[in-house]
């Protein structure tokens, strides 16, 4: 049986072949490009095959170097989950990541909750909807919009609340006209963020055709809780998650003019590292969260 190469190649290996640029490597590792080029030459010694195909300005991975990739950056990962658990239960910092609707929506609301229940875990939260990597980045579970088949290698996801989505007015909005009785009725309506395409999607279900934002004066607000906070001062209507405004709704300060509710697939979903599925503040948050999102799941 072959010896192990040494870690210190192995590491070059996994760190090139992941950004395919020596040079990015070499950065990384904190290392000149001579000195991973060197490591590189003692693995493929030791490999007795070539890793690495050297192309006029670029490379690529051999058929070795392939086969050898995902297996050596799988033993990485598992290696820097465990420092990083064995780190957790004695930092207790859970970093989230979560995008700006369910942060601003419900999350913010209810944070505290769990902070009650698990004093010993610090929370620190980022509100982007921007793509991250659990695998190797400092967040250890993001909260994203996502299709629900979505394949993500690596990764467990959990569904919070369907991205599903309704029309939202002020009843004194739409006592302005008279009432909303019909789907049609809500055209007399301004509408907010007008070129949204939940609207087609909605208004296609309730069996309104040709919706077209021609002619409507053009705004554009992103966030649902901003478009919430809009339509509950009756400036027009809001297509909107309708669990997301659950109180407002209750309360009689937005109106749900129809129970139809329109989807184009998405939903919100807790994701974290498969590998990292049992570390203890990541298992209490997941624990909490789906507990505690359940009736927005009902609804």
């Amino acid at each position: 049986m072959s010896t192990l190469p040494p870690l210190t190649a192995v590491r070059a290996f996994e760190a090139v072949a992941r950004h395919l640029s020596f040079t990015k490597a070499a950065a990384e590792l904190g290392m000149s490009q001579a000195a991973v080029s060197y490591q590189i030459k003692i693995l493929e010694e030791r490999v007795g095959a070539a890793v690495f195909l050297r192309k006029p300005r670029q490379i690529a991975l051999s058929e070795t170097g392939a086969q050898l990739a995902p297996q050596l950056r799988q033993a990485f990962d598992l290696m820097r989950n465990a420092f990083a658990e064995a780190h957790d239960r004695l930092g207790g910092v859970l970093n989230i990541t979560t995008v700006p609707t369910f942060a601003s929506n419900w999350l913010a609301q209810n944070l505290g909750l769990f902070q009650v229940n698990h004093p010993d875990i610090a929370v620190r939260l980022d509100s982007s909807s921007g793509v991250v990597d659990l695998l190797h980045d400092e967040f250890d579970i993001a909260i994203r919009t996502i299709p629900s088949h979505a394949p993500l290698p690596g990764l467990v996801t959990h569904l919070l609340i369907k991205a599903d989505f309704s029309p939202l007015v002020s009843p004194a909005l739409a006592n302005s006209i008279g009432g909303v009785a019909r789907p049609e009725d809500l055209l007399k309506l301004r509408i907010l963020d007008p070129q949204d395409e939940w609207l087609e999607h909605w208004f296609k279900a309730a069996g309104v055709a040709g919706y077209s934002s021609k002619g409507r004066p053009i705004s554009h607000f992103g966030l649902q809780s901003l478009l919430g906070t809009a339509a509950l001062a009756g400036q027009g209507v809001a297509m909107l998650t309708p669990g997301f405004f659950h109180d407002e709704i209750a309360s009689g300060r937005l109106l749900q003019p129809f129970d139809l509710l329109a989807s184009d697939g998405r939903g919100y979903y807790l994701v974290y590292p498969e590998a990292r599925r049992n570390v203890p503040k990541i298992r209490a948050f997941r624990d909490w969260l789906l507990s505690a999102t359940e009736p927005l799941r009902a609804e």
